[in-house]
């Protein structure tokens, strides 16, 4: 009786000593847990929760940004904007128009026409009108010569112009003709309805600027030794206020 209580003991104690060690495991295992490595922290959000470091503030910043008159400028890294195509001007000279170029007048860049006027008496208009297409400068005054007439009639000197008429495409001018005179003093008078005029050069009535024009005459004109001519005038009432 006494042996198997002793013995009972002694398995308790046994038993004591057994679970003793097994919690002594469990309790290093359990330190060894506590002092181990650290589980990560649980995420907050992720990165796009996180705060923009100094390194990203600086990269927004070279972003595209408005000047102080509203417009958008490029980061230093992007292409500049192409500008507008902008065309370099000519800057040749313009060829001269045919308008501004010069010529003589003559019978064939003109027109002629003889009209009778009522002041002064006996005497007529020519009119020359420039048909070109360049100006002309008609020189001097009107050679005449009236049907079989040998020479041309004088010109009234005082008449002479200051300068030389020009005229441009379509423009006109004028001479005044005395045909005879109106008190009968003139001499060796007829009648004729042919007419040439010829046109002088820059060298004077001698120097031809070509042949002579016919004007055609509606009716006979009576002319006498009193032929006498003006010069070419710019204006009518000059032509016939001799």
């Amino acid at each position: 009786m006494r042996s198997n209580r002793i013995r009972t003991t002694a398995l308790a104690a046994t038993a004591l000593l057994a679970a003793l060690s097994l919690t002594a495991c469990n309790g290093e295992d359990s330190a060894a847990g506590a002092s181990g490595s650290t589980p990560p922290a649980a995420s907050t959000g992720g990165q796009a929760d996180q705060k923009p470091s100094a390194k990203d503030d600086a990269e927004d910043s070279s972003g595209d940004t408005e000047t102080i008159d509203g417009t958008s400028s490029s980061n230093t890294n992007a292409p500049a904007a192409k500008g507008p195509d902008i065309k370099t001007p000519d800057t040749k000279t313009p060829a001269k128009s045919s308008s501004s170029a010069r010529t003589v007048c003559k019978a064939s860049n003109t027109k002629l026409t003889l009209t009778p006027v009522s002041r002064p008496v006996n005497h007529m208009l020519l009119t020359v009108t420039n048909t070109g297409s360049k100006n002309c400068d008609a020189y001097y005054y009107p050679a005449l010569r009236f049907g079989e007439a040998q020479s041309v009639p004088p010109v009234y000197e005082d008449s002479k112009p200051q300068a030389v008429v020009t005229l441009a495409p379509g423009e006109s001018g004028y001479a005044g003709v005395m045909t005879s005179s109106a008190d009968g003093s003139g001499t060796g008078g007829y009648s004729t309805k042919d007419l040439s005029v010829g046109f002088a050069g820059k060298g004077g009535i001698s120097d031809s600027a070509g042949p002579a024009a016919v004007v055609p005459l509606s009716k006979s004109v009576y002319v006498d030794s009193t032929l006498k001519v003006t010069y070419w005038q710019r204006e009518m009432s000059d032509a016939l206020s001799w």
